[in-house]
C-alpha cells in the first residue's frame, strides 16, 4: 500500500479499563481498523491524565491498578477515515475523538515495494 498527500488523522482517547463485547476496547478498534483495510493503527498508554469526569487517573505506584488513559491513533484517506468513524460510534460509549488534517509524507510497505521491483 502506498499513501501520500492530504489524508486525517483520527485520535481516540479512551480509558485502558473500556470493554467492547468483553474485550479490551483499545483491542477491539484495533482489530476493526485492520479488518476494514487502515493503513494503520498506534495505540499509546498515557501516565497520566482525566476526561470529562474530571477523575485523575495516575501511573503511580501507589494506584497502578488504576484505569489509566489509552489514545488510539490511525491515519489514512479522508473516505477511509469518515467510513470508519461509523463504525467506532457504537463501540465508543465515552471518550473523545478527534480529527485533524495531515500532509502524509510517505507511507509504504516493504510487500508494497517487492511487488514494484
Amino acid at each position: 500500500m502506498k499513501l501520500q498527500g492530504r489524508g486525517k488523522l483520527l485520535k481516540i482517547y479512551i480509558g485502558e479499563s473500556d470493554k467492547w463485547h468483553g474485550e479490551n476496547l483499545f483491542n477491539a478498534i484495533v482489530k476493526m481498523a485492520k479488518k476494514e483495510g487502515m493503513a494503520g493503527a498506534t495505540v499509546y498508554r498515557g501516565i497520566e491524565g482525566f476526561g470529562a469526569s474530571s477523575r485523575l487517573h495516575t501511573a503511580k505506584i501507589i494506584r497502578l491498578s488504576e484505569d489509566l488513559p489509552v489514545i488510539i491513533e490511525i491515519i489514512d484517506s479522508e473516505e477511509k477515515i469518515n467510513n470508519f468513524l461509523t463504525k467506532l460510534d457504537e463501540m465508543i460509549n465515552e471518550g473523545l475523538i478527534i480529527l485533524q488534517d495531515v500532509d502524509i509524507i510517505k507511507y509504504t510497505s516493504k510487500e508494497h515495494n517487492k511487488m514494484e521491483g
